[in-house]
């Protein structure tokens, strides 16, 4: 990644740990190209996870880099997730990082487990909320005092306003929760949310920096659940059917290769050897 606030604490004794970019955008261009270039002959493969609501010159800097390298071996992942949904998912392949996934199933794995990521907040207002549909009439709500509003952005974008009947829809399968704390006073995602969701534990983590400037206010406080287990997350990643991709030979799921973006060869294409080393970098 390319904030080390975005890198959360391992999850247990095999989660691999995060690299991160640090000032992608403004460090000069010959000293990030060298430490990505490192970063890629010590591990074969790399996935760099960035936010689509990071800065445009970050975003430029990371394709300027990959080009540069002339590397089908980095992968430039951008999950649509807030930035606390995106700590996690990034935690979940550094936990798969540690068994025997080739580069290309780790890499492809990220798609597949955005579905499984029930991400929002708890806000103190939506009047600058941009990421999530907000109607005329909860907009001008959110300039009574004292409003509160409760948004899933993902998977499905959901909003209510703040009320003894106020509910999101939530996973159907066991989950933990995570949570960060910003600047609002509130013990509705701990003590109302996290039950209604019947999740099976709650943590806390810092707030990412990011995370005001996406919910478009300070006055929050951001929540996920997510999938903790490694055996499951393997699972999930290995019941998936994988093919080979025709043009840099590694296995894939999907629709198409993440390195290279070549579509999965026909069954009678030759495949190649692929290497098994691989790093996230978060």
């Amino acid at each position: 990644m390319t904030s080390a606030d975005m890198a959360l604490p391992a999850q247990d004794e095999r989660t691999l740990p995060a690299v991160v970019l640090r000032d992608v955008a403004t460090r000069p261009l010959e000293q990030v190209l060298t430490e990505l270039q490192t970063i890629v002959e010590q591990h074969g493969h790399v996935i760099v996870v960035c936010s689509p609501a990071a800065p445009t010159a970050v975003q430029r800097r990371l394709h300027t880099l990959r080009s540069l390298l002339e590397s089908d071996r980095i992968a430039l992942f951008r999950p649509d997730l807030p930035p606390l949904g995106l700590a996690v998912l990034v935690r979940q392949l550094r936990q798969l990082a540690s068994c025997d996934l080739g580069p290309g199933v780790l890499a492809s794995a990220g798609r597949l487990l955005t579905h499984y990521i029930h991400a929002g907040a708890l806000l103190g207002s939506v009047a600058r909320l941009d990421r999530v549909p907000v109607n005329l009439k909860q907009h001008a709500k959110s300039w009574m005092p004292g409003s509160q509003f409760a948004v899933l952005a993902h998977p499905q974008p959901q909003l209510v306003r703040l009320g003894p009947e106020a509910s999101l829809d939530g996973p159907e399968f066991g989950t933990w929760m995570l949570l960060a704390k910003g600047q609002l006073q509130s013990d509705w995602v701990s003590a109302t949310l996290a039950p209604s969701w019947k999740v099976q534990g709650l943590r806390e983590s810092p707030l990412p920096a990011a995370s005001p400037g996406w919910w478009g206010t300070g006055r929050l406080i951001e929540f996920c659940s997510y999938l903790p287990d490694l055996s499951v997350l393997y699972q999930l990643v290995t019941s998936v059917r994988r093919s080979t991709c025709h043009w840099c030979g590694i296995d894939v799921i999907g629709d198409r290769c993440v390195f290279c973006s070549a579509t999965p060869p026909a069954p009678d294409g030759p495949p190649r050897p692929r290497p098994e080393n691989r790093a996230v970098v978060g």
